[in-house]
C-alpha cells in the first residue's frame, strides 16, 4: 500500500493511512467520487454503502471486504428513570431490547449483503482481504487501539477490554 493516496476524513483515517505507508488525503464523503475520478485518492476505508452511494465501480475495480464498518445503533436510557420501574416493566423493557436488537442486526446484515452484490453487480471484484492485508490491518487495529487506550487511561483500556470481551 506504499505510497497510495487513502482518502481520509478524520484522525483515525489518517493514522491508518500513515501507519500503512499511504498518503492520506482530506476528503469528504460528499467528495469521494470527484476525488476518485481525478486521482486525488485512489484508495478508501468505508462501508459497501458508501461505495454503492459513490457509484465507485466507475473508478475502482476491487472491494475488500474487511468487515470495518458494520452499522451498530444503541438506545440509551436515563439509568434512574430505567432502576425506577418495577421488575415487570424493566423484563419488558429488557425483552423489547433483545428483540429490536436482533432484528436490527438481521436487517443490517442483509443490507451491507445487498451492497456488496450491488457492487459485484457493477462489475467490482468483491472479495475478503487476503490473509497478509488481514495481519496487517490487525496489526495496525491494535496498534491503534493500545495508542488511544494508554492516552485515555484507566477508564479508555476498561472500555477497550470491554469491546474485546465481546468478540
Amino acid at each position: 500500500m506504499e505510497g497510495i493516496k487513502f482518502r481520509a476524513y478524520n484522525v483515525a483515517t489518517s493514522k491508518l493511512a500513515e501507519m500503512a505507508g499511504m498518503l492520506p488525503v482530506q476528503i469528504e464523503a460528499a467528495d469521494l467520487t470527484q476525488a476518485l475520478a481525478t486521482g486525488v485518492a485512489s484508495a478508501f476505508v468505508s462501508s459497501g454503502s458508501t461505495g454503492y452511494d459513490r457509484k465507485v465501480w466507475e473508478h475502482l475495480s476491487h472491494f475488500y471486504d474487511t468487515q470495518a464498518w458494520l452499522p451498530r445503533n444503541y438506545v440509551f436510557a436515563n439509568k434512574a428513570a430505567f432502576e425506577a420501574l418495577d421488575d415487570q416493566k424493566r423484563n419488558c423493557l429488557l425483552s423489547a431490547s433483545i428483540l429490536a436488537q436482533d432484528a436490527a442486526t438481521a436487517r443490517s446484515e442483509q443490507l451491507a449483503g445487498w451492497y456488496l452484490a450491488q457492487l459485484a453487480g457493477n462489475g467490482m471484484s468483491v472479495q475478503a482481504p487476503s490473509e497478509q492485508l488481514a495481519s496487517d490491518l490487525a496489526n495496525i487495529g491494535e496498534a491503534m487501539a493500545a495508542e488511544w487506550s494508554e492516552s485515555a487511561g484507566e477508564a479508555g483500556k476498561a472500555i477497550v477490554d470491554a469491546f474485546k470481551s465481546m468478540q
